[in-house]
Order: C-alpha cells, then structure tokens, then sequence
C-alpha cells in the first residue's frame, strides 16, 4: 500500500471494543519533523512516514471524541482525520508540544454547547492556567462569546477515570525530572514522554495488546527513551504490538522498521 494512501481516514489502534478506536494525530518530538532549517536525509524525505507532528491522540467511543494532548498542529491534525467534535481532553503533562493547541478546542466548545472538559493533574493544570490565562479569567462582557474558549477541569489523581464512556487508567511516568501521566484504555497503553517507569506503574503494563512508548532516537536522552531502551519495555510488559512514538529526525522509517524485531515497529501520523 502506499504510504500516503494509509496515513489517514482510519483507525490505527482497536482500544478495546469496535465502538472504541485509537489514531495517532501526531508521533513527532517537540520540534516536529521535518525540523525547521534542517537538510537531513530524513527531513527531506519525500515519504509521509518521515513527516511527524507534535504527539497527540483522538480516541472515538460510541459516546463522543476526545484527544489526549493538545500539540500545536491540532487544528490540521483534526482536518485531516475529518473531526467534527471534540467532547473532551485528557493531558498527559503541561510541556509546550503537548499543551499548544488548546485553543484549537474553542470551536467544539461553542458547536455543542458545553463546556469541554480538560483531564489533568495539578501541575498540568497550573500550566496551562498560566499559558492560557485568558481562558480562565472572568468573561469580558465587550468581547464576543466565542473568543473565549469553553473549558473546565477535572483533576486526575491515580484512579481511574471515565471520558466519553472510556474508562482511562493513569500511569505514573518520569519524564526526566518531571513525573507525568501515561494511559490505558482497556488493553491499550499509551506512555510518551518517559525516561523511566517507577515500580508502581509496571503492573498497569501487563496483559497489553497495545503499547505505545516513547523512543525519542538512537541514543540515551535524559528526558526520553531511546530505542534500545524502548524495546528493554516491550520484552519485559510483552505486548502483542508495540509502536514507538515521540520520534525524531534521527530515525528513518523504513531503515528503524527493518532492525526492529517482529510486532514493534516504528509510528507514523
């Protein structure tokens, strides 16, 4: 099949039942690939597989959308999958790449009628109140009411949690100095962002169809996992599929597919 002709329009991930469906929006670390002013073999690369927006997740259920992370390209992720409503947003943490877009909400907000939800534990919270302040300040009466984004939140501690009638399990990640959140959704776990897995979080890892985890590059990085130690993960949790997420410039699709072992394989938008 040809690569352009599948990167879209479909579900790449089942989470659980037919009513639930999981699609990569974005697979790219916090600079996207191509990277900006860059000549690389891989940022020049005419294959779609090589070109990765900021990480994001649409998960659809029978009852609604909703994302988890808001990256930048929001708006062009979700015109590309044909979105039409977006119910609610789960955060993985507050870091530029996975916050950005949350103005790309407004829209639903006002389209449905209510006000969207946004999932999150503390620290993502007091980000995104400082990044977006605006959204949480009292209603200017003299501005228009769509200017303002229709938003609340809900906080996230460890128990799981329903959006959209999805029930969400946290996973309690290192991101480098910073604890974040990883996800499941039934058989299906969605870790980007991680440089270690605390011992509290191994058992939410365990009997997975479906693992998503981050593989920044070639190399240790202090903040992420490499590829080698993306797949030290996968032979210990020994999920049927493993995909390798939150990518960079330095892995080339088709050359990091052909030395990964059977049922891992690198993600694409």
């Amino acid at each position: 099949m040809n690569p352009a002709e599948s990167t879209s329009r479909r579900p790449l991930i089942p989470s659980g039942s037919q009513a639930n469906q999981m699609v990569l929006l974005g697979t790219g670390t916090s600079v996207g690939v191509p990277v900006i002013g860059c000549d690389c073999r891989v940022c020049m690369s005419d294959n779609p597989r090589n070109q990765h927006m900021r990480c994001g997740v649409l998960v659809r259920t029978s009852q609604g959308n909703f994302v988890i992370d808001a990256p930048p390209e929001l708006r062009l992720q979700l015109v590309r999958e044909r979105v039409d409503n977006i119910h609610a947003a789960v955060f993985t943490h507050g870091h530029a790449d996975h916050i950005m877009g949350l103005d790309d909400l407004r829209i639903f907000g006002h389209r449905l009628d209510i006000s969207i939800p946004l999932f999150c534990d503390e620290p993502t919270e007091r980000q995104l109140r400082q990044s977006f302040n605006y959204a949480f300040m009292k209603p200017d009466p003299t501005l228009h009411r769509f200017a303002l984004p229709r938003v609340h939140f809900e906080r996230i501690e460890a128990d799981p949690f329903v959006v959209r009638g999805a029930l969400l399990r946290p996973i309690r990640l290192d991101h480098g100095n910073r604890s974040i959140l990883g996800f499941r959704i039934n058989n299906v776990a969605y870790c980007t962002d991680v440089s270690h897995i605390p011992d509290e979080s191994w058992p939410l890892l365990e009997g997975l169809d479906v693992l998503i985890i981050d593989a920044l590059g070639p190399k240790a990085h202090k903040s992420h996992f490499c590829v080698g130690q993306a797949l030290e993960v996968v032979e210990r949790v020994r999920p049927r599929r493993a995909y390798l997420t939150h990518v960079s410039h330095y892995l080339e699709y088709e050359e990091t597919n052909a030395q990964l072992p059977a049922g891992v394989e690198m993600a694409y938008d």
